[in-house]
């Protein structure tokens, strides 16, 4: 689990593709002296599992034919900024909201407005994932915690105060940019919950006695 709260911006070192996966070698500036391999670490939201320590400051994943098709990392190049956040421990502070690292798909950067010190940006999410984005609720775009200004059939505001611009990769969108956008988890499990037609039944038996 992680929170959505960015502890680092680092990069892509290194690209190796092979027939079903690809490794990425990323660098960070944090301290990795307690990091271990089979560790997961967030990397623009993606939870990924470190493989390998190539050199220090770095760290390796391996990511799969799935992870490539629903993020990013698809076309993912040498020198990318990235957003990066260790997984939460027992004990620390929960400053965002529950992220799962696990990546519905792509959103589109439609506008960019800037307003005093903030800036608002507008993105185009895919219409399967529309229903789950609500105005006041929560959504992770390349890792970041944010909360949603405004919302209409297939799109959504966010606004960005410069502490986020200048300590996420988020402040360097341009328009028509991808970010990987997980939903709020607990949608997710709600709109599972009402899919079961069963529990359907139980709950309306329920109510009508």
């Amino acid at each position: 689990m992680f929170t959505g709260i960015i502890q680092d911006i680092g990069s892509i070192v290194h690209v190796e593709q092979e027939a079903e996966q690809r490794h990425v070698t990323f660098h960070t500036s944090l301290d990795m002296s307690a990091w271990q391999l089979g560790d997961s670490i967030a990397v623009d939201g993606c939870c990924l599992t470190i493989t390998n320590f190539p050199k220090p400051e770095q760290w390796r994943a391996s990511l799969s034919l799935e992870t490539l098709a629903v993020t990013h990392f698809s076309s993912a190049k040498l020198a990318q900024k990235v957003n990066i956040e260790p997984a939460l421990r027992v004990g620390d502070a929960l400053g965002g909201h529950i992220v799962s690292g696990h990546i519905d798909g792509l959103a589109r950067l439609k506008q960019i407005k800037n307003i005093g010190e903030h800036r608002q940006l507008c993105f185009e999410v895919p219409h399967d994932l529309a229903a789950f984005v609500v105005k006041k609720g929560s959504v992770t775009l390349n890792g970041t915690s944010l909360t949603i200004n405004d919302v209409g059939d297939v799109w959504f505001t966010v606004n960005l105060i410069p502490h986020t611009l200048q300590h996420t990769n988020l402040g360097d969108l341009q328009v028509s940019n991808f970010v990987n956008i997980e939903i709020d988890m607990l949608g997710r499990y709600v709109a599972r919950l009402l899919s079961c037609s069963p529990l359907n039944t139980v709950i309306q038996t329920k109510e009508t006695k």
